[in-house]
C-alpha cells in the first residue's frame, strides 16, 4: 500500500469513526404493563418534545428515536455534561398477537405511553353454548 492508500484509508476510517458516534445514541428506560387486550410501554424521554420524537412500525418492528431538546439560557455555555448523547434509539420486535397498525402514542412530561393492542385473534372472545 502506498502512502496515498494509507491516506485515504485513515481518512475513511476517521469518516467511519465520527458516523459510528453521530449515530450513537443513548436507550431509554422503559416499563411493559400487558393486560388481556393489550401492552402499554412507557418510556423515559427526559428533554425530549413532541416535534423531536419519531416513532415507526415497519413489519413487526416498533422504533423510538428523539433527540434531546434541551437549550442553554443565551449568555451561558456548558462546562460539563453528563449525557454527552443527543438522542435517544430503541427497538422493539412485536409479538403476533399485537397489533402495531394500530399503535396510539402520548407524550406527558418527558414520559412517552404507547398503547398497543392486542391483535383481533389474540383478544380473549366468550364463545356461545348453542342448544
Amino acid at each position: 500500500m502506498n502512502d496515498l492508500e494509507t491516506r485515504q484509508t485513515a481518512a475513511v476510517d476517521t469518516k467511519n469513526s465520527k458516523a459510528r458516534y453521530s449515530e450513537a445514541a443513548l436507550t431509554p428506560a422503559v416499563d411493559v404493563a400487558e393486560d388481556s387486550s393489550g401492552i402499554t410501554l412507557y418510556a423515559d424521554l427526559p428533554g425530549v418534545s413532541k416535534d423531536k420524537l419519531e416513532l415507526r412500525t415497519e413489519s413487526d418492528r416498533l422504533t423510538i428515536e428523539a433527540e434531546i431538546g434541551i437549550a442553554m439560557p443565551e449568555g451561558l455555555q456548558s462546562t460539563h455534561s453528563e449525557v454527552p448523547l443527543g438522542r435517544f434509539r430503541r427497538t422493539f420486535t412485536l409479538s403476533k398477537e399485537l397489533d402495531a397498525s394500530k399503535v396510539t402514542a402520548k407524550l406527558v412530561q418527558g414520559v412517552l405511553s404507547l398503547r398497543i393492542p392486542k391483535a383481533e385473534h389474540a383478544q380473549p372472545r366468550r364463545i356461545q353454548i348453542e342448544g
